[in-house]
């Protein structure tokens, strides 16, 4: 098994988000008055604590799965798959990184998901079209199940 099989569009998604980190992470730390979220108030905390457990457990889930499953060369339609085709980067960019900014007082986990999250679409039609020709009709079917696949 190749490790552009575990990786997906992953390599391309953080190669694409890294500057954008860097960038931002050295900002956060020169202005951090800029990017404070202000405290955070607790309502922030708890609310932040609330998304980023599932969050975190999704993250773990869906890892697991890759894990498991790629190497055997399966297509994987169950867990937080079936509700996304993304799992993976969506989770970390909606559920995680904004949550841990908000727990840390900076914006940057909320810029940085938006990257993350943007570059997930730009590069996630090529993995679907691998994902097609790999599993043909199963990834079809899976595409017609999958609750929202637009996320």
């Amino acid at each position: 098994m190749k490790l552009k099989s575990l990786v997906g569009s992953g390599d391309k998604i953080a190669l694409f988000t890294l500057p954008f980190l860097i960038i931002f992470v050295i900002l956060n730390v020169l202005l951090p008055s800029l990017f404070s979220v202000g405290g955070p108030p607790t309502v922030f905390k708890v609310i932040s604590i609330v998304v980023l457990i599932p969050g975190i457990i999704i993250w773990i889930w869906t890892a697991v799965l890759i894990l498991l499953k790629v190497p055997r060369e399966e297509l994987i339609k169950n867990g937080p798959y079936s509700f996304v085709k993304h799992p993976l980067y969506t989770d970390v960019a909606l559920l995680v990184l904004p949550w841990i900014g908000f727990l840390i007082n900076t914006w940057v986990g909320v810029v940085i998901g938006i990257i993350l999250y943007t570059a997930s679409r730009i590069f996630s039609p090529e993995e679907e079209r691998t994902l097609s020709k790999t599993f043909g009709p199963a990834w079809d079917a899976y595409c017609n199940k999958v609750k929202i696949p637009w996320l």
